[in-house]
């Protein structure tokens, strides 16, 4: 079990963020020292605080129950809970209570290393890209910093995870994500049927789910969590995103009127959310919502999401068949590795990333007349 720290004298900024960044202590370890007051680098914008917004206590997402898979219904409650909410939580859907319940210790057991184990996976020093720890989001582009440490851990082969990924959690990770690929197909294969996409072929499968990345993320008690934030406003660059979740809560999405929507752990279910790949797959049609994480002053939190996406390689644009009626086309052709990197170098920012995407009407000034014209200046 860690060791709370003995205090640690901070003359500047710089110190702090060289403990948490670069000496792998995490947030964890300003956690650990017992702090009185939220370090400045980690306060946020009114406009980004919880404490302000409109939360809908009264509005919860859907809850689907997945025992009877062949069931219509649960067909329909899929495709409605991805174009309404564009999240949803599973019951019931096959992955065993006892392998989210060993991936759940397994990073317990991981946040509970010392700084000198998860400095070894900082990137100036883990044995492969593929395996990543560190805190914050963008840290290089956030005016202020997210209250959240994380392990990344990027899937290419059982070979590879099993030789480089830590040893506390390796095993866990690859089960849950083996049990879940089950369930993340089935749930594939009943969203594209409603799109009139009736085989998943093997070009499909890779732009739907060439790749897999799980991420094991960490939010320590904080002493001012109304200040900040564990993450910020964002949608995800997937197609899905498979999430568990432990039971202290602090998952919101967006409703509507921009008000927030609490997303109540609930025992053993997992958490499904339409990324903007699959948004922009489908033309619009599956929404990819905007979420965050508040920080909490009593509970350490932990979530496990698998995120599902194309290749880097695969280029992404709505399929053949959303738009076979005539529909046209929202969204243009973009090379996904573009379009995490623009993710990933910038501060979250709500829904804006999908602008990359986005097929911009271009007026032609030929159009109007001329007072129209002299209008427009």
């Amino acid at each position: 079990m860690a060791q709370a720290l003995a205090p640690v004298s901070f003359n500047d900024s710089s110190d702090i963020t060289d403990f948490v960044l670069n000496k792998g202590n995490g947030v964890k370890g300003l956690s650990e020292m017992g702090l009185e007051s939220l370090p400045k680098q980690y306060i946020q914008p009114l406009e980004e605080r919880m404490c302000g917004t409109k939360i809908m206590s009264h509005e919860s997402i859907p809850i689907i129950d997945m025992s009877k898979w062949d069931d219509p219904k649960v067909a329909e409650a899929i495709c409605e809970a991805a174009e309404k909410w564009g999240f949803f939580q599973i019951i019931n859907h096959g992955v065993p209570i006892e392998v989210l319940e060993n991936v759940k210790e397994a990073s317990h057991q991981f946040f509970r290393l010392p700084a000198e184990e998860n400095r070894k996976y900082l990137k100036e020093f883990s044995p492969s890209n593929n395996v990543r720890f560190g805190s914050s989001f963008s840290p290089k582009a956030e005016k202020a910093l997210e209250w959240k440490d994380y392990l990344s851990l990027f899937y290419v082969s059982e070979d590879e995870a099993s030789a480089l990924w830590p040893a506390v959690c390796k095993d866990q990770v690859l089960e849950y994500m083996k049990r879940s690929e089950i369930v993340i197909r089935k749930l594939l294969d009943v969203l594209l049927k409603n799109l009139n996409v009736t085989e998943i072929d093997e070009t499909k499968e890779s732009l739907l789910m060439g790749s897999k990345r799980t991420n094991i993320n960490y939010y320590p008690i904080c002493p001012n969590p109304e200040l900040t934030v564990g993450v910020g406003r964002h949608s995800d660059v997937s197609t899905l995103t498979f999430l568990l979740q432990d039971d202290i809560g602090g998952l919101y999405v967006r409703g509507n009127n921009d008000s927030w929507i609490h997303v109540p752990p609930v025992s053993g279910s997992i958490v499904i959310n339409v990324g903007d790949a699959l948004q922009i797959m489908s033309n619009g049609r599956y929404k990819s919502i905007e979420h965050r994480v508040i920080a909490n002053g009593s509970n350490n939190r932990i979530s496990v999401p698998i995120f599902i996406n194309p290749r880097p390689s695969d280029k992404i644009s709505p399929f053949p068949e959303v738009l076979a009626s005539g529909e046209k086309a929202v969204y243009k052709e973009v090379l996904y590795s573009d379009y995490v990197k623009h993710f990933f170098r910038k501060a979250h920012d709500g829904k804006k990333t999908i602008d990359l995407a986005k097929i911009q009407l271009m007026l032609s000034l030929s159009f109007f007349p001329f007072f129209q014209v002299c209008n427009l200046f």
